[in-house]
């Protein structure tokens, strides 16, 4: 696998590979990306530098950013809240790599880049009904904070994100 910093020349295939995560998100009944999110987000990363992928080949099989702050970090109680962490966010696995391990090879690949840029810690926040995510995260030795962030999307929509971290 072939891990490196995502460029503006990489944007079309990673929307067209997320594409395809929400879609099968959805038949999964896990509503939680759609349209905007995450996809609008990525062309941010890119330029911040902060968003890294990981090809097998020619094909996308995973894609992450890694982000210096939480929007939920209030809600939640981390094990050293003053501690120097990177968050993890938007980790997406292509639909053709499910099941395959690609999952764990990416949090892997994060975990040891977070270090490298001098994190203690790489924390995320994961949305209460995504099990196959919370599983993921377990598996790997992530350890949930105590507490609950509510995102609000709008009066309808409230997202309930459980804190995950992992010493370093």
């Amino acid at each position: 696998m072939n891990f490196r910093i995502a460029s503006m020349g990489d944007l079309p295939e990673i929307k067209a590979v997320y594409r395809q995560i929400v879609r099968r998100m959805e038949e999964d009944q896990i509503q939680i990306w759609d349209d905007i999110y995450p996809c609008e987000f990525f062309e941010e990363d890119i330029r911040r530098e902060r968003l890294y992928l990981m090809r097998e080949g020619t094909e996308i099989v995973s894609a992450f950013a890694l982000c210096e702050s939480g929007p939920g970090d209030e809600g939640v109680e981390w094990e050293s809240p003053c501690a120097r962490a990177l968050y993890l966010d938007r980790l997406g696995v292509n639909v053709d790599f499910r099941g395959r391990g690609a999952g764990a090879l990416a949090l892997a690949a994060a975990m040891e880049r977070a270090g490298a840029l001098g994190a203690d810690y790489l924390r995320l926040f994961v949305v209460d009904q995504n099990t196959p995510a919370i599983h993921l995260y377990e598996k790997n030795g992530f350890v949930r904070a105590r507490g609950v962030y509510d995102e609000v999307i709008d009066k309808e929509l409230v997202l309930h994100e459980y804190g995950y971290e992992k010493r370093l």
